[in-house]
């Protein structure tokens, strides 16, 4: 039993004539006939009786009717949903991302797409780009941006922008130069993704660093998030990195008499968008990639414009 099958039935039902069906369905009439037997066929049993006035449907006919309508009616609405994702009318965009998105144009993009695209759902998602980058492997989310380095298993990584880290401190003395790798082993550091630990990008970047340079980096404080960081360093209780896009983001009232500088040998968080590798985006995930590549482009070009690469302490 086939759909067209069933849809030639129905429609021979609803006409009461094979040869008016088939005008209907833009069939030859033998063609219709000829899969009616077949099913019937295969049924064992007579759906059409032949009368003066056209078709009768047997009580055979009558029981397959209500269920081939219902089976046709959700082969179209399957159709239809499918379509509504296509043409973004439905479907979700499963994203995910690094913990501080929301100072680059994370929350932006979500805000875009949805003014763009309202019938569609978004998840967007992470608090670190390592598990963002596993959840993407894994299959749970679709895309994603991340800081790298990422492990890369499995992904297409495709970086998209840089982002200047700076050394910020209350302490004057220690931000009369650029920062070294070598000084920050024996500064008073506080850094965030405590949870994360090693597995951060910017932890990992700043121990390969250390490691080529014969130094440890071990903070003083470790807490879970950068605004927690800043605030401790504000208060003058230790000294902490962070991207000048935090800066940007964060604003004048949440550094409060922070000073920073940049590292002799600059240092930055590199951003990258992540696919499963060889897994086609749906419609949806797919128009949220490119509104967000657009957005990241932008911003790069305000962070690039920018000429605070270093502020001394006090405001």
């Amino acid at each position: 039993m086939t759909l067209q099958q069933l849809q030639y039935f129905v429609a021979a039902c609803e006409h009461g004539s094979f040869s008016a069906a088939a005008e209907e369905l833009h069939l030859a009439q033998p063609s219709l006939s000829e899969q009616i037997r077949r099913l019937e066929a295969e049924l064992g049993v007579r759906l059409f009786r032949r009368a003066s006035r056209g078709l009768i449907v047997t009580d055979a006919g009558a029981t397959l009717r209500e269920h081939a309508e219902r089976v046709l009616a959700e082969v179209e609405a399957a159709r239809d949903s499918v379509a509504a994702v296509r043409e973004l009318r439905g479907g979700t965009a499963a994203f995910g991302t690094f913990g501080t998105s929301r100072y680059y144009p994370g929350t932006e993009i979500v805000a875009a797409f949805r003014r763009h695209h309202p019938a569609v759902r978004v998840r967007f998602v992470g608090a670190n780009s390592s598990e963002t980058a596993e959840a993407v492997r894994e299959g749970e989310l679709e895309a994603g941006m991340v800081s790298l380095p990422v492990d890369d298993r499995g992904l297409d990584v495709r970086p998209i922008m840089r982002d200047e880290i700076v050394y910020a401190s209350c302490a004057r003395e220690r931000l009369a130069r650029p920062m070294t790798i070598e000084a920050l082993a024996h500064a008073p550091l506080i850094l965030p993704d405590a949870s994360f630990g090693n597995e951060d990008p910017t932890r990992r970047q700043l121990n390969e660093l250390a490691q080529r340079a014969g130094v440890r980096i071990e903070p003083i404080i470790d807490v879970e998030d950068v605004e927690a960081s800043v605030e401790l360093a504000r208060d003058g209780l230790g000294d902490t990195i962070l991207a000048r896009g935090m800066i940007f983001g964060l604003g004048p009232a949440a550094l409060g008499k922070l000073g920073w500088v940049p590292f002799k040998d600059p240092l930055y968080d590199t951003f990258a968008f992540i696919t499963r590798r060889g897994v086609p985006l749906s419609p949806a995930t797919r128009e949220f990639l490119a509104l967000a590549e657009q957005r990241f482009a932008e911003h790069a070009r305000v962070l690039g414009a920018r000429g605070d690469r270093r502020r001394d302490p006090g405001g």
